[in-house]
């Protein structure tokens, strides 16, 4: 039987992030946090990591929404609140740091799709830590989807519900942030697998 992780702590991280973002969008805060180029060259440091959280519209929030729960139910017991704070934090800023230095035709960004990247490719290497063979099918997953949207550009249908550009270069930005958060895990999986003593 499936079990859902219902324990208070893995549900309450996710759904608080929900909430934020969902509070963002009803009350139209776009204009003081998203990633607006022109604006941060103003000094508006703070929309770097803020913009991670609004979205264009509600069918974009919805999509993430959708991306929060998939991440829940995989990997919500890989993480305690707090750990889930602190990769949510540097995954935002992360990723808007990324877009702000090597993206520079990104002049408005919006959304945690590029964070989301970056949380599941920790979730996957965590599954492989634990000994979860889905974790190795579920990380090669994914970098074949960025490959993927690498080569082929971002999708026009998913484009027109959000009624903004899928920003692929902030999925790619954000997955390498979570390889770095998984450099502790991936030299323990290599550790284990190379250099323990089988006899």
């Amino acid at each position: 039987m499936f079990d859902l992780p219902i324990n208070r702590k893995y549900i309450l991280p996710p759904l608080c992030l929900i909430l934020l973002s969902t509070l963002f969008m009803a009350v139209n805060s776009n204009p003081l946090f998203e990633f607006n180029r022109s604006l941060i060259e103003q000094h508006q440091w703070w929309r770097i990591a803020t913009s991670q959280f609004v979205h264009a519209n509600w069918t974009h929030l919805g999509l993430n929404v959708l991306g929060i729960v998939f991440i829940w139910l995989l990997h919500a017991e890989h993480r305690s609140p707090l750990r889930y704070l602190v990769h949510t934090l540097f995954l935002a800023i992360w990723t808007g740091m990324g877009i702000w230095l090597f993206c520079p035709t990104i002049n408005v960004y919006t959304g945690l799709s590029g964070l989301l990247h970056g949380v599941i490719v920790w979730g996957a290497v965590k599954d492989m830590c634990v000994g979860m063979r889905t974790g190795l099918l579920l990380f090669a997953g994914i970098w074949v989807k960025l490959g993927w949207e690498q080569w082929h550009g971002p999708s026009v249908d998913v484009g027109n519900l959000i009624d903004s550009r899928v920003a692929i270069e902030a999925h790619l930005i954000g997955a390498i942030g979570g390889l770095i958060l998984s450099l502790n895990l991936l030299y323990e999986l290599l550790k284990n697998h190379f250099f323990t003593d089988k006899k």
